[in-house]
């Protein structure tokens, strides 16, 4: 099961160098997520969302391997196949392009958008879906970052170690009692 954390910044470009920062730990498999989206709000308060996941292009990729591989083998049969392969492919990214710029995948477009109108003027968020998390790790990544948890699915400890965290109020060791 995935968590959602969506955590706002000051800045508008804060949520972006963030997001980079968490991709670079994705490829060290320190995070694993589903989805992310940055939101900025702009000072005239019109709200822009990046999207992490460019979905046209996935099905498009997608459409075009499986239109080629059908187009070929149906190209055997009329003893054609690179004209199969080629009426495939094209056919096949087509149509994987069209389902993918219509499929919702992730983090709720509606969910974002609403959310996004309440940051103020100038700022933004990020949005992540986290399927795995090294928490200890990523957490230690984030020193110096200055955000606030806006919404999240996290447990009540974990999300106070999250806001600790992006607060930068470590937890610091109780001093001994004076006798």
């Amino acid at each position: 099961m995935s968590d959602l954390i969506v955590v706002g910044f000051d800045t508008p470009d804060e949520a972006d160098k963030v997001l980079v920062k968490l991709n670079g730990l994705k490829k060290e498999y320190l995070i694993d997520l589903e989805d992310a989206v940055v939101v900025v709000r702009d000072t005239a308060g019109k709200v822009h969302l990046k999207q992490s996941m460019n979905l046209t292009a996935i099905g498009a990729s997608s459409g075009l391997l499986s239109g080629a591989l059908w187009g070929g083998l149906v190209g055997l049969l009329f003893l054609n196949p690179l004209a199969g392969f080629a009426i495939g492919g094209a056919v096949g990214a087509g149509a994987g392009a069209l389902s993918g710029s219509l499929a919702d995948y992730g983090i709720d477009d509606e969910f974002i958008k609403s959310l996004g109108d309440t940051i103020p003027n100038d700022s933004s968020a990020l949005f992540i879906l986290v399927r795995k998390v090294q928490p200890e790790k990523v957490l230690a990544e984030f020193q110096g970052v200055r955000g606030r948890v806006l919404k999240t699915s996290l447990s009540p400890e974990q999300e106070k170690k999250l806001q600790e965290a992006l607060s930068g109020a470590a937890a610091q060791p109780a001093a001994p009692a004076a006798s």
